[in-house]
C-alpha cells in the first residue's frame, strides 16, 4: 500500500537539506521515525 503525504514546500526544502548523497525523501523519513522508536518517544498507545 502506497500513502500520500502533502507536505510544505518549505517543509521539503528544510529535509532536502539534510539529504545524503542519493538518499530519498523516503529513506530520511524512515530513519527519523527509527530514531524516534528507539529514543521511546512514540508512545506504545501510538505505535
Amino acid at each position: 500500500m502506497v500513502e500520500t503525504i502533502e507536505l510544505e514546500d518549505d517543509l521539503v526544502e528544510r529535509m532536502n537539506s539534510y539529504l545524503e548523497e542519493d538518499e530519498t525523501l523516503e529513506e530520511f523519513i524512515a530513519e527519523l521515525v527509527t530514531i524516534y522508536e528507539q529514543e521511546g518517544r512514540f508512545l506504545q498507545e501510538g505505535a
